[in-house]
């Protein structure tokens, strides 16, 4: 088998290697001592290492400075410059060329430089010639992608036969190849219905900017005869339309070979060249395509997720074709920002920091820097000292991109206010990495709040220019401390005070080199579940991607818009709450409305009260909702069978009128406006409370109406004889729970079946309802009814399905790929169930979790979008008929009656239990007084159920870290409890020894010991009662690696000594 070498990959920067020169003021020092003018810090990388292997070092070097120069198209130049003086190597020396002294004696120190012309090749453009037609079809053979474009290959040569003064073919070339061919042509026709084009005037030139732009370009300051002259023609164009000009030029064919998308940047300044009295190039994509290197310099035209354009507009203004500086503001700046700030929200903020900065900037930790563009200031960028740098480290997943102990703390800075002409895109990136090298800063952070935080101080505009340049930061799953307990072992205060939750992003020197990857697909998710949400977040965290046409359809809109406290009346998954929304990265539109048909054809969803909502994917996981009942059982007085008290229990309808006193609950919308409306209509009044259904939501309804003051004895439980799993989880939770109801006094009726719904004369209220049973009908006076009986699909979701055509057999029918039968449309969730293809009806997306199965549904999309994993085979026929089974727990919890926490984890299973018996071990404390844990291991000791019932406030995220642990891990936990040292797990899992294992990387501590300590003990021989034992060697590497565990998370695990304190 051949074996594989990694070459070190040379690291570049924006500054040259060592002390000879402040980072900041290189290019003073570069331009005094050497004739070096044509360096400049927006196009000048330096070379600080090269290591290679002997005998590959030509090679390598050579292979390297292609890839940076061909990833960093506005890079020209890369610097060797070193204070340690010594001859270069050969193969240096064959890439290099030394820098020319002006100075005598000349400096001591290495200078050399590389133009890209050395690597690549000085790029030619001309005029297309018939004769280029071969080459240009080789070249559009290799773009398999783009050649669809074409409806035929010979409208190529149609183009370059068509050159006029308005149609312009033009080919670029280096060393007489021809890589590539632009076919530009004067913009005639334009869809502006589809983008809002007011800020660039759609693209028209009236005659009075032509005359102003023409005395500007004269550099005279106007005459009086002059500005009377326009004053004139203004008064005369107040009556008369004034004439327009179209104003740009459109980018008809665009194409390079496989290894030049990046050099075809150069040719922007040739192609304004063709049109100098024209100041937009123009360029159309379909959505399908991926923002290509070309294009990354232009900027895109946003569009609304209800706009039917069939196409992606790029432009490109001829202003962006100047030199940008960038410096740190002075005085003389302010009225300049202040006329670039003034129409922007939260301008007043950023003028009152910027006086800060001019009054006293150590005082405040700010610094403020500027663009500049022939001498106009075009952009603004004000930074403050981060001084919460612990608290980001430890509540986001910063380590996954930069390394803490290579950056000082004076370093880290966040972004305060930013704003950027729209029509300078190209140089938001320099814009940033200029201002880390200029404030010696290495780290710059973004902090985005929620809609409805009202504190907004920081001026951000455009927005879209941030999020390219930076990446999105994870939160962390964060340590419920008992501070009480730990006293002064706690960690610091600084890192367990709750601040207000914000979305985080981290720019840094090395991202301003390596921009995001635009998609443009349209993807439009339907339903906000756990499932959608969790789809939505993997796709936005990706950090090398950046989805611009990401839809949510959703009835109450997106849940991360609002603040709202536990409204009870439902159960919840702990997937998302608020502070998990607010922090997590959501650049996506949002339809508020119902889904109510799907057109496969034209590739669009009707959404109610909107409109169309074109989609490329569709995902549909809309889950499933409660429904209102249809009581049609005609004897009510007499006895009926039980099959036939089973048919009707699953009869819904959607009621024209719905009674103001009818809830049937689904969300948290439908749980807040319940409780208010009890607030205001039924404390006070002497109806009863009828709950229906059979299932936890029930249980937890009762509690949060016995909460609010209702006494027992006004509410009615009304079971249904569901053939379903039981409720709760085990006896002791059901002794419990109906202890608690029988001593509040409320009414638990089982076993029947709602049969009719009554009103008086008018439809609004409900007055009474009758349910009925095989042995007698229940008459009940009804102030107020909640529904919590038997969740289908949603009336309007499955009329959409079926009259599309998807296939549908009770649930939405899909493969494991996700796939329905419309190659285009996604479906995930509990409205699914797997095709009977697959011959496992006992398995749905029901059964698992479904935080991961919106997980797994992003992975499987973005093997089609992703270009890095495009090129990855498919899976083969044998695995595609295997039903997927996921990991992770299932997890129900909620506030039961007696004011019991209640909490359940519990593994995967099917619907229909066909697995053999496995034996198992529990773990049970305490009772139904409201201190039970039960924890359930499987046969080799895992952790496989968790069942917590407290009247105490619950550590969840602590418990659902269990899950999947092995007992040895979490302190010998079955011989402790065999040993009767466990009295209590709740007590137990507050010991400081437990805190490492509900840290957020204890997981991969447990993979490294798995890794290497079991390496190091194959020789070890077993102990007594079956546990391992390690040998010396094994105890010490153990011993290191836990060690080195400690010291990295020593901020959040303070009560624990290091190595080097024992």
């Amino acid at each position: 088998m051949r074996r594989r070498r990694l070459w070190l990959t040379p690291p570049f920067f924006d500054y040259p290697v060592g002390d000879l020169v402040d980072q900041a003021q290189w290019e003073c020092f570069l331009h005094k001592h050497f004739i070096s003018n044509q360096c400049t810090s927006l196009n000048t990388l330096f070379l600080h290492l090269f290591v290679a292997r002997e005998g590959f070092a030509t090679t390598a070097i050579y292979k390297i400075m292609r890839t940076a120069f061909q990833d960093t198209p506005e890079v020209k130049y890369i610097c060797l410059v070193s204070p340690n003086v010594a001859d270069l190597e050969p193969p240096l020396q064959m890439i290099f060329e030394p820098f020319q002294s002006q100075t005598t004696p000349a400096l001591q120190c290495l200078a050399f430089v590389c133009c890209r012309e050395r690597i690549y090749g000085r790029l030619h453009m001309r005029s297309a010639r018939p004769s280029d037609h071969n080459r240009i079809l080789d070249i559009v053979g290799e773009k398999t992608d783009l050649s669809s474009l074409f409806d035929q290959l010979s409208i190529v040569k149609d183009f370059i036969e068509a050159e006029s003064e308005h149609c312009h073919s033009v080919t670029f070339e280096v060393d007489k190849t021809i890589i590539g061919l632009i076919t530009v042509a004067d913009l005639d026709d334009l869809e502006s219905d589809h983008f809002d084009l007011r800020q660039f005037e759609g693209f028209y030139k009236t005659q009075e900017k032509q005359d102003e732009a023409e005395v500007n370009l004269s550099g005279e300051e106007p005459s009086r005869e002059t500005t009377s002259t326009l004053e004139e023609q203004r008064e005369t164009q107040m009556t008369e339309t004034p004439p327009e000009k179209h104003n740009s030029f459109c980018i008809k064919v665009l194409l390079t070979d496989q290894r030049s998308d990046l050099r075809s940047v150069e040719s922007i300044q040739y192609l304004f060249q063709l049109f100098p009295h024209l100041d937009y190039c123009v360029l159309t994509s379909l959505p399908s395509c991926n923002e290509f290197g070309f294009l990354q310099n232009f900027l895109r035209v946003p569009t609304g997720p209800t706009d039917l354009s069939p196409s992606e507009l790029y432009i490109f203004h001829r202003s962006g074709l100047g030199r940008m500086e960038v410096r740190k503001a002075v005085g003389s700046d302010r009225p300049a920002v202040s006329n670039l700030v003034k129409d922007l929200s939260c301008d007043q903020s950023l003028l009152q920091d910027l006086d800060s900065f001019y009054n006293d900037p150590y005082a405040v930790m700010l610094q403020a820097f500027v663009a500049q563009m022939d001498a106009q200031i075009v952009g603004i960028l004000i930074i403050k000292d981060e001084q919460d740098t612990d608290y980001l480290r430890a509540h986001y997943n910063i380590e996954n991109f930069i390394s803490f102990s290579q950056h000082r703390p004076e370093e880290h800075a966040h972004v305060r206010h930013f704003v950027l002409r729209p029509l300078l895109r190209l140089w938001s990136q320099p814009f940033f990495r200029e201002v880390l090298r200029l404030a010696h800063k290495s780290c710059l952070y973004y902090r985005t709040y929620p809609r409805h935080y009202r504190h907004q101080v920081s001026c951000v505009n455009p927005l879209d220019f941030v999020l390219d340049c930076a990446v999105p930061i994870s939160p962390r799953r964060q340590i419920i401390y008992p501070l009480e307990e730990l006293g002064n072992d706690a960690p610091s205060r600084r890192l367990t005070e709750e601040q207000e939750p914000f979305a985080l992003s981290l720019i840094c020197r090395k991202l301003t080199l390596e921009p995001r990857i635009n998609i443009n697909t349209r993807i439009v998710v339907v339903g906000a579940s756990d499932t959608g949400l969790s789809f939505l977040e993997t796709l936005c965290l990706r950090p090398h991607l950046k989805f611009n046409n990401l839809t949510l359809i959703s009835t109450r809109g997106f849940p991360g818009d609002y603040d709202h406290e536990d409204m009870g009346f439902l159960s919840t998954s702990h997937a998302y709450n608020s502070k998990d929304l607010a922090k997590m990265h959501f650049n996506i539109n949002v339809v508020k409305g119902k889904m109510v048909r799907i057109d496969r054809k034209s590739k669009y969803v009707l959404v109610s009260g909107v409109g169309m909502v074109p989609y490329d994917h569709l995902i549909l996981c809309t889950g499933l909702q409660y429904r209102a009942l249809n009581p049609t059982v005609k004897n009510k007085e007499g006895p009926i069978k039980k099959a036939q008290l089973l048919r009707h229990s699953t009869k819904h309808t959607n009621a024209r009128v719905v009674p103001s006193n009818l809830f049937t609950l689904n969300d948290v919308h439908d749980c807040m406006a319940a409780r208010h409306w009890l607030c205001a209509n039924f404390l006070d009044q002497s109806g009863n409370a009828v709950i229906y259904g059979n299932n936890i939501d029930v249980y937890i309804s009762v509690e949060t109406l016995l909460s609010l003051g209702i006494p027992g004895s006004r509410i009615h439980l009304v079971l249904p004889p569901e053939p379903a799993v039981c409720a709760l989880p085990n006896s002791v939770v059901e002794r419990a729970v109906a202890a608690a109801m029988e001593n509040a006094g409320v009414h638990v009726h089982r076993n029947f079946v709602l049969a009719q719904m009554s009103t008086d004369t008018h439809p609004d209220p409900l007055t009474s309802v009758t349910f009925t049973k095989d042995s007698r009908p229940l008459h009940l006076q009804c102030g107020v009814f909640f529904n919590l009986s038997c969740k289908e699909i949603d009336l309007d979701v499955l009329e959409s399905i079926q009259k599309s055509f998807l296939v549908l057999d009770d649930r939405l029918v899909i493969r494991t790929t996700f796939l329905t039968n419309d190659p285009a449309i996604y479906g995930a969730g509990p409205l699914t169930k797997f095709s009977r293809w697959y011959r496992s009806d006992e398995w749905s997306h029901a059964n698992f979790n479904s935080k991961e199965v919106g997980q797994e549904l992003a992975d499987a999309l973005l093997s089609r979008l992703d270009p890095a994993l495009q090129k990855l085979a498919g899976k083969s026929p044998k695995e595609t008929r295997l039903v997927p089974i996921y990991r992770r727990a299932k997890i129900q919890g909620g506030k039961l009656p007696g004011g019991f926490n209640f909490l359940h984890v519990t593994k995967p299973s099917p619907t229909k239990l066909k697995c053999p018996f496995q034996p198992s071990t529990e773990i049970v404390t305490g009772g139904e007084t409201g201190d039970y844990f039960c924890i359930k291991l499987n046969h080799h000791g895992v952790v496989e159920t968790i069942i917590c019932l407290s009247l105490e406030p619950l550590p969840v995220s602590n418990y659902l870290s269990l899950y999947g642990k092995h007992e040895l891990l979490l302190g010998g936990l079955l011989r402790s409890h065999r040993q009767g040292e466990i009295q209590d797990l709740y007590s137990f899992f507050r010991q400081r020894k437990c805190m490492p294992i509900f840290h957020d990387r204890y997981s991969d501590l447990e993979k490294e010991l798995q890794e290497k300590v079991k390496l190091k003990s194959d020789g070890g021989e077993p102990a007594a009662g079956g546990r391992p034992s390690l040998d010396a060697e094994g105890r010490t590497t153990l011993r290191k690696i836990t060690g080195k565990f400690l010291s990295e998370n020593k901020d959040l695990l303070p009560m624990f000594l290091e190595l080097e304190q024992l």
